[in-house]
């Protein structure tokens, strides 16, 4: 790997996204056949202020870019520099994703094979706990000329990589760096230029077969990272091979944020039926428990407006009594009296078979009265309570891509995902669908999961349901 034209890289930027955030200065250091042949480094005009904080971690200041080339200058430049060399560098998708978007805004497109020393530090030395730059400079006794400056901590990953060279041998050396690099074996169907065309952004990837056929369906907040490990040789299962031989071509639709994304492969999934995808598809039978009159009765097929009077949700009448008589167990209740037990009857007299074992309070036996047992039931269903909905009428979620400066507004009522606006003229159509809402299991749980958190962005739609 050491033989390998290596380019060691490290950024210093005005913050951590690279959709928004700039480049405030760069080093490379060149590499050839293990000995450096050149280092460089300028600072960055990064046409943004840099906030205080990190003016304090790296010690940049806005003075000292101000009379620095924009990275537009030096783009074509630094774009020579690094082309037919390794990427190397700490945290590498950090570093590549930032230079992939600088070149982008200068109208360069940038593709190289990458080596994170994270990674590759946590193959080789699995032994610690703690990887980054300051660990392995105090563990190693690495010099570091100046940390937080771009030059000092691309020196210091190049003393870390002859080092670990020298500890652990070339040899294993270069199979650590081949596994770190996960460098992808694409199957001969697929055109690479046509994967590399997919952003690393989120949203869902579609794997098609022969004749169009939908194989699979994923969702990532990075998808051509997700993608292209899909492929690599290491991460392969035989079933992750044989979809890898049957893919002919590869899809994908990128969205505002990860909650589009969640929501796009819930409804794809159903849709499609890809023959690889095993969860998501709609359940055969929602069966939930409610408990009303003082008697505890199995609930089938009900729409999201009985949602909020039943206890528990479950894909099959099957999944929902298996989760009952967990229940049961914790708590001690009698099946047998409720008639839920498989051969059962409320009316059969007699300790149960559960009594006899030691999981049944005695009910049956009348060891118990129908009021204690019924209480400690309700208590038992009130951590099954599903989420009732909050809001008067349809709601919007707001999601931003600052990348793209779009917005998504995923418009949803009673827990049921009706449709993503990108304009305002889209709304209206969504909201007339709140008249007929269908309930679905895997959006009810990311929508929940989603829209009582406190990072929620949420506006109230005007209601044309009735």
């Amino acid at each position: 790997m050491l033989d390998a034209p290596l380019a060691i890289v490290d950024l210093e930027t005005t913050g951590a996204h690279p959709a928004h955030d700039r480049v405030t200065e760069i080093a490379v250091i060149e590499v050839d056949g293990g000995e450096v042949q050149g280092e460089w480094s300028t600072l960055v005009n990064p046409e943004t202020p840099i906030p205080p904080a990190i003016q304090a971690l790296t010690g940049i200041t806005n003075d000292m870019v101000a009379g620095a080339p924009t990275f537009g200058r030096l783009a074509a430049d630094l774009h020579e520099r690094l082309q037919g060399r390794v990427f190397v560098a700490h945290n590498a998708r950090f570093d590549y994703g930032f230079l992939k978007r600088e070149f982008a805004r200068a109208g360069l497109d940038f593709r190289a094979k990458t080596l994170c020393t994270v990674r590759l530090s946590r193959r080789l030395y699995p032994e610690h706990a703690r990887h980054n730059l300051d660990s392995l400079i105090a563990r190693h006794g690495l010099e570091c000329r100046a940390r937080h400056r771009a030059l000092g901590d691309a020196d210091a990953v190049w003393q870390f990589l002859r080092l670990a060279a020298g500890e652990r041998g070339e040899e294993v050396m270069a199979v650590a760096a081949r596994q770190v690099a996960k460098q992808p074996s694409l199957p001969p169907h697929l055109d690479p230029a046509r994967l590399d065309a997919i952003p690393e952004a989120p949203g869902v990837y579609l794997f098609y077969g022969e004749g169009g056929a939908p194989l699979y369906i994923g969702k990532s907040k990075h998808m051509r990272s997700r993608v292209l490990a899909r492929f690599a040789d290491d991460l392969r299962s035989g079933r992750e091979m044989q979809l890898a031989r049957e893919v002919r071509r590869v899809e994908w639709q990128r969205t505002a944020g990860e909650l589009g994304a969640l929501l796009r492969e819930a409804a794809l999934v159903k849709e499609l039926l890809p023959v690889f995808n095993r969860q998501l598809r709609r359940a055969a039978q929602l069966c939930g428990f409610a408990f009303d009159a003082q008697r505890l009765r199995l609930v089938a097929d009900f729409g999201a407006e009985g949602l909020a009077h039943v206890h528990g949700l479950y894909r099959s009448r099957r999944a929902a009594l298996e989760a009952l008589r967990g229940l049961a167990d914790a708590h001690g209740l009698c099946l047998q009296s409720m008639g839920l037990e498989a051969g059962s009857s409320a009316a059969r007299k007699g300790a149960c078979f559960r009594h006899q074992i030691g999981r049944c309070a005695g009910l049956c036996a009348g060891r118990e009265t129908l009021a204690a047992h019924h209480a400690r039931l309700a208590t038992a269903l009130a951590g099954m309570k599903n989420a009732a909905w909050p809001w008067r009428g349809p709601v919007g979620v707001v999601e931003e891509d600052a990348g793209r400066e779009a917005t998504d507004l995923h418009v949803v009522h009673q827990w049921c995902y009706l449709g993503t606006a990108r304009s305002e003229d889209e709304v209206p159509a969504l909201l007339e669908s709140a008249r007929r809402p269908a309930f679905d299991l895997d959006q009810y749980k990311i929508l929940v999961r989603h829209l009582l958190s406190r990072r929620a962005r949420i506006v109230e739609l005007a209601c044309t349901a009735s």
